[in-house]
């Protein structure tokens, strides 16, 4: 066994030792009781004695083994076993106890740690009220994150100004830069051809003697061979031809001062000859501004194009229809190029230097670009505008295509065809056979659908309705009352029913649809007119029950709804049985006054039978009636009122559909009835006022017009003058009106003639906003900015600058320009915000729709319709409203059938107002 420490060895554990020491040690501790120290052996001694170079040296002062119990208890051990084992053994229990207080020791810092951290742990997670050192910590770097932010916007915003500036000086020096080029090399070309046409007038200095015959002779060159005799034979051919073709063409008398002088037409005329164009097309070929191998078509084309030169310099008025850039810019060109031209044919006998045919090249270029480009500009906008005519004579066509009876397609017909027919002319002309073709269907394809009837979305078809019988031979209007039976019935307070009721009268209903053969009352409702419908009945109701009529409104209540629900379906069905039987109203009645009337049954009865009556479409409604569960049963019989509302429109629109010829035939005989019926014994004061302000109005226009008196006949305003001068008056005005000032017999029409104000109060303005931007951006008047109008059409009239934005959207505005055209702007739109009339060009564009509208109500004939109709695009695109050609053309459909339907309906008190205007007897004016 290897020699170790006495320190290893175990107190407690005697078993691990050698059999032979444990046997001496037993021997030993027998023999403690004698008084004889009996030393072991040596090699014992030796291995149970601790070295002293291995002892364990003291470690601190503190140390166990350094104290006086440990010295105490080492030298009680050695007294009480008289030597080196007994020493071993207490050593060893010493140490067994040192590492078991040890570990307690440790055991109980572990503890102690770990309660720490519990409490640590708990106390982190725990929720810490803040205080106000750390709430105004927080604040402070809140506002400064806010104010470094501001500042790096701000910065962000002055580095983008500074860029923009910079950009826009550094342009603007190209600008000047390129002009200045542009001005010195145009000096130079000048000078050139000053100094190349001071050469060619200059005389030869004659001399002092004239050579003799010998002399010239000698001056002869001959020719060394034949190829130069035939090189000398060719010049002079060439000369002889060149001059033939110069002297040709100058015999035309193709100069600016000659075309000046002779009017349009015949320089028209002049230029298309024949021979005028084959001597041009020589006189360009041989100066080499033609390919030789070019087709015959191409020749053509250029000479032509070379030749309005001559047009555009000697009558620029009836070529160019605006001076803007593009037209200067060509003017200038042109008369560039006729000038080159000019200084290289000037003389036939004199041949041009490469100097003067290379100006020339160079002028005939830059003037064929800048009339290509100005002829694409000019055709395209002729192109939109001849399209716009075609599309609106085929509207023309499609309203009165149908009408057999009154014979108006057969005076329709001929004149639209003529006029389509020159149209189409036109177009494949300018945009060739099948572009024209392409163009015209998809035009006509898109002007249909958008005035196509709007197909609704699902099945509007109530489920229990049917087709009401109608006779025809029935005096009374008795398809309309059968149909819409349910207009009049309502809460039962009378007044409240436009408020509350989603269906108009009857007389409205007639009145729409002999307007428009296609009117359907209105399926889908504002949200705020459902909830001031909701809301109103909620009120009413509240009223009755706070002064004790409450069971009484109930009945009534249910009444009204179960005459809604029974017009909806068929007599003699069971569900009209069991509506009939299920909403009795004497049971009702008896219910309330036992007070065993139950909402909750009356809500879930009408919950199972709704989805049964109404419309596909409406099924999202009852759904939603169904799952509300208000506690409030006077709110939910609202919204139930509501609903059945609903149905009944989709009801009335199935009648509608049904029975819409009949109902347009006995349209003008309910209105006369009707009005017989508002009026009474009444006189007609604001119609006769209105009748007298429009007739003094036509006649001063006849006057201002012809310049004789109005008491001549020919200068006597018709009726039908008159009346289209009022209807003109009332609905294209931008003020504010009165309720005196709207004619009895145009009442049902107040709310289209309110519309109509608003709509060209918009046309206007944003009409005004987009010719002052054309014209100060050098545009031409008659482009179509559409999508900048779409745009303006929703914007208030308080914000400028979205205006603005909406044309910086699509072209990039100059700083001048933009602050121009922001000050107009603002000007304009404080006319639309004031609704008048004040700003000069708003004024124009007023008195041009006015005029066209006149103008188109006003034809007495097919013919002249057919024509005010066909040249609408072009006068109202030339007046700085061509964005908005559709919508007025449109207006002036809707006033047409508006007149149309008045007149026939009140035409014998229309004769009553004459009278008494003419009589001057005119009762309260």
């Amino acid at each position: 066994m290897p020699h170790s420490d006495s320190s290893d060895l175990e107190p407690d554990s005697s078993h691990s030792l050698h059999p032979t020491i444990r046997e001496e040690i037993q021997d030993l501790m027998m023999s403690s009781d004698n008084d004889t120290v009996h030393v072991p052996p040596p090699h014992l001694a030796a291995r149970f004695s601790r070295s002293s170079n291995l002892r364990r040296k003291s470690s601190a002062t503190s140390s166990r083994r350094n104290s006086l119990s440990s010295h105490h208890s080492s030298r009680s051990s050695r007294s009480a076993h008289g030597g080196p084992c007994s020493t071993h053994i207490a050593q060893h229990l010493r140490r067994a106890s040192i590492i078991e207080t040890r570990k307690a020791r440790l055991a109980d810092r572990a503890a102690h740690a770990e309660q720490v951290r519990l409490r640590a742990a708990l106390a982190k997670a725990a929720p810490r009220a803040s205080t106000s050192s750390e709430e105004r910590a927080l604040a402070a770097k809140q506002a400064r994150e806010k104010f470094l932010a501001q500042v790096a916007a701000n910065c962000a915003e002055e580095v983008k100004r500074a860029k923009k500036v910079a950009e826009d000086t550094r342009e603007k020096k190209a600008a000047e830069h390129l002009k200045l080029k542009e001005d010195m090399i145009e000096r130079l070309a000048e000078a050139e051809k000053r100094r190349l046409l001071q050469q060619q007038n200059q005389r030869r200095p004659r001399t002092a003697t004239l050579l003799s015959v010998e002399e010239r002779k000698v001056l002869i060159r001959r020719p060394r061979n034949e190829t130069e005799a035939a090189k000398v034979i060719q010049k002079a051919w060439r000369n002889s031809k060149r001059r033939s073709i110069v002297s040709d063409y100058l015999e035309l008398g193709l100069t600016l001062e000659n075309i000046q002088k002779t009017s349009f037409e015949d320089v028209g005329s002049l230029l298309s000859q024949d021979k005028v164009l084959e001597t041009t097309t020589k006189v360009l070929r041989m100066y080499g501004l033609q390919d030789n191998d070019s087709d015959i078509t191409g020749e053509s084309t250029a000479t032509r194009t070379f030749l309005s030169a001559f047009l555009v310099l000697g009558h620029p008025a009836e070529v160019l229809s605006q001076e803007g850039e593009q037209e200067k810019d060509l003017i200038e060109k042109a008369k560039n190029a006729l000038l080159c031209f000019d200084t290289v044919v000037v003389n036939p006998s004199l041949s041009p230097s490469a100097n003067q045919l290379e100006l020339l090249s160079e002028a005939y270029t830059s003037f064929q670009t800048a009339f290509t480009a100005w002829k694409d500009r000019d055709s395209s906008v002729l192109l939109d505008t001849m399209l716009a005519q075609f599309v609106e004579l085929d509207a023309i066509w499609q309203t009165v295509k149908n009408d057999k009876e009154g014979l108006v397609a057969e005076d329709y017909r001929e004149g639209i065809q003529h006029n389509q027919t020159l149209l189409l002319v036109r177009l494949k002309r300018l945009a060739g056979p099948d572009r024209a073709m392409k163009m015209i269907t998809a035009a006509v394809r898109k002007s249909r659908k958008a005035k196509g009837k709007k197909e609704p979305v699902g099945d509007v078809r109530p489920r229990a309705a049917s087709l009401p019988s109608v006779d025809a031979t029935a005096p009374t209007l008795t398809p309309i009352e059968a149909s819409v039976s349910d207009i009049d019935a309502d809460t039962p307070e009378p007044g409240n029913r436009k408020a509350t009721s989603l269906l108009p009268d009857n007389r409205t209903i007639m009145h729409e649809l002999a307007i428009n053969k296609e009117y359907r009352i209105d399926t889908k409702p504002k949200m705020d007119m459902r909830e001031n419908a909701i809301q109103a009945v909620s009120a009413n109701m509240r009223r009755r029950f706070e002064s004790g009529l409450g069971d009484l409104f109930i009945v009534a209540m249910a009444e009204t709804i179960r005459e809604k629900l029974l017009s909806l379906v068929v007599p003699g069905k069971s569900l009209h049985t069991l509506i009939s039987d299920s909403l009795d109203t004497e049971m009702i009645a008896n219910q309330v006054k036992m007070g065993a009337f139950s909402y909750q049954q009356f809500f879930t009865f009408m919950n199972s039978l709704l989805p049964k009556i109404c419309a596909p479409v409406r099924d999202a409604e009852v759904k939603a009636l169904a799952d509300d569960q208000t506690e409030d049963p006077i709110e939910r019989l609202a919204k139930l009122n509501y609903v059945v509302d609903l149905l009944s429109v989709d009801h009335a629109n199935f009648s509608l559909q049904m029975n819409a010829p009949l109902l347009i035939k006995e349209a003008i005989g309910y209105e006369q009835r009707c009005f017989v019926n508002t009026i009474g014994g009444r006189t007609l004061k604001r119609t006769s006022k209105w009748w007298s302000e429009a007739k003094r109005k036509t006649e001063e226009e006849i006057v201002r017009r012809s310049g004789r008196d109005q008491s001549t006949p020919a200068s006597r305003a018709t009726s039908d003058k008159i009346y289209i001068q009022g209807l003109v008056d009332l609905a294209i005005g931008v003020t504010e009106w009165h309720d005196v000032d709207i004619p009895e017999t145009l009442e049902l029409d107040r709310s289209r003639i309110s519309r109509m104000r608003v709509d060209i109060l918009h046309m206007v303005v944003i009409s005004a906003i987009l010719l002052t931007a054309k014209n100060l951006m050098r545009r031409d008047v008659r482009s179509q900015w559409k999508e900048q109008a779409q745009r303006m059409w929703d914007l208030p009239f308080t914000d400028g600058q979205a205006f603005i934005a909406a044309i910086e959207s699509r072209y990039a505005l100059p700083p001048n320009t933009k602050t121009q055209l922001s000050g107009t702007t603002e000007r304009i739109l404080l006319d639309g915000r004031n609704r008048q009339v004040s700003h000069p060009v708003v004024k124009v564009l007023l008195q041009k729709i006015k005029a066209h509208v006149y103008t188109r109500l006003s034809a007495s004939s097919a013919d002249e319709r057919v024509k005010a109709a066909s040249s609408a695009s072009q006068v109202l695109s030339s007046g700085g409203l061509a964005e908005f050609v559709v919508q007025i053309g449109a207006m002036v459909d809707e006033l047409q059938r508006v007149a149309d339907v008045d007149r026939e309906a009140h035409g014998k008190w229309y004769d009553d107002v004459i009278k008494a205007v003419n009589q001057e007897n005119i009762p309260g004016v």
